[in-house]
């Protein structure tokens, strides 16, 4: 019986979080390393061997147009689809919504992954879990700092739980959706791997998450979370076992996240893949660099930057812990440090773009100073033009503005 993959997209109506830099760059398809994150996904699930793979949301269908024929072009044994949503429905939602397509060729499970997700993606690992233990799903699961777990949903297994018989360290027992307060350090990884039987549990969710319409004012019956509506049921019937890793993880969910996920990509990519990354006297590893790109022989680059296609960078720059994408400008002496330059943004002479370090243990995307909260992360949205000696501090600019000011700890928009 075959194994498909259900990657959840999302939409531009969601992740404003996510903004400026989405709106030039669809969050699943910005780049974390040498590939985007959709791509680190789809490589995953093909590594997998999957049958097919359903990229499930709400963007316009163009904007998966090119992704698609490029992995069509590299992968042409594995059948690449999107289905669009025609509104936002939620996780199960979703995949109610589509299930004819995901049952067609009548596989036995599938894999479910957020593709605002960096991590190593263990698929083989989920797959043997579910096997031994014939579990209907298994979850990825991930540590984090005992604060910042109330913004992920917790899982308590057999062995942490007080109230039951067994200890085994991979039985879900418990499982809720961002509590109130800490429950646990070990979270939900937005990776499943789904017998096609939950098909079922969703149908009766969506029931009764029907019956309530009639109480509810604007009550939505189609937005249906797997996260609220099935998972915690799956775990209530002992159905759910967990996969924890150990290697890296990171929710893609703002600019500051953004920067950590590319530089744990490189890092990963120096020990699989280390061919793909930049070499020079002037680079400083792990750095990745679009072919098409002009980099000076004086500008030093690195360590963990990534170099869009047709960027230019002068003689004498400086480029640390940054994403430059396509077609950015960076002219001779500028420097650039923990920050995101979109699409045709340029730095002048002399001038200074920089955000704070974001260490790969700090989720949040501000800083508080005096009481007042500034961005970690330095962002020139699409064409926007730093002028010549211009500093730009922990600021984000919005598309099309010039720079001819020193900016610090501001917004402008």
């Amino acid at each position: 019986m075959s194994t498909k993959a259900v990657i959840l997209v999302g939409g531009d109506t969601r992740g404003t979080r996510f903004r400026p830099i989405s709106l030039s760059v669809p969050k699943v398809l910005f780049p974390a390393g040498t590939k985007s994150l959709l791509a680190h996904a789809v490589e995953a699930c093909i590594a997998a061997k999957v049958s097919e793979i359903l990229l499930v949301g709400y963007y316009e269908n163009s904007v998966f147009d090119q992704f698609i024929a490029e992995v069509n072009r590299d992968y042409p044994d594995v059948p690449i689809r999107y289905l669009r949503e025609y509104k936002a429905m939620g996780t199960a939602g979703g995949l109610y919504h589509f299930r004819d397509q995901i049952l067609r060729g009548s596989p036995e499970r599938f894999f479910l992954i957020h593709a605002d997700v960096c991590c190593a993606y263990p698929l083989a690992e989920l797959l043997k879990l579910q096997r031994s233990k014939n579990a209907e799903a298994v979850i990825l699961g991930t540590r984090v700092p005992k604060q910042m777990s109330v913004n992920f949903g917790s899982i308590i297994t057999a062995e942490a739980s007080t109230g039951t018989a067994d200890n085994d360290p991979e039985r879900v027992v418990h499982f809720v959706e961002k509590p109130d307060e800490p429950l646990s350090t070990l979270v939900n990884g937005g990776v499943y791997l789904l017998s096609v039987k939950v098909f079922d549990l969703i149908a009766k969710a969506k029931l009764e998450h029907e019956s309530k319409e009639s109480f509810i004012e604007d009550f939505d019956d189609d937005l249906l979370p797997i996260e609220r509506d099935v998972i915690p049921q799956l775990a209530d019937e002992g159905k759910l076992y967990v996969y924890t890793t150990n290697t890296f993880w990171r929710q893609v969910k703002e600019a500051s996240s953004a920067l950590v996920a590319n530089r744990l990509e490189l890092e990963q990519a120096d020990i699989d893949t280390p061919e793909l990354l930049a070499k020079g006297d002037n680079i400083v590893g792990p750095v990745f660099v679009d072919p098409s790109a002009v980099i000076d022989k004086t500008a030093k680059i690195g360590p963990n930057v990534t170099i869009g296609a047709g960027v230019r960078i002068g003689e004498g720059a400086r480029v640390k812990d940054s994403v430059i994408l396509s077609r950015v400008q960076i002219k001779p002496d500028a420097v650039v440090l923990n920050s995101i330059l979109c699409p045709g943004s340029r730095v002048g002479k002399w001038a200074r773009v920089e955000g704070s370090v974001t260490a790969l243990n700090e989720y949040e995307s501000f800083v508080v100073k005096d009481g007042v909260k500034i961005p970690r992360v330095s962002i020139l949205a699409e064409n926007v033009s730093v002028s010549d000696e211009i500093h730009v501090q922990n600021s984000v600019v919005l598309p099309h503005k010039d720079i001819k000011a020193d900016i610090k700890n501001e917004i402008v928009m």
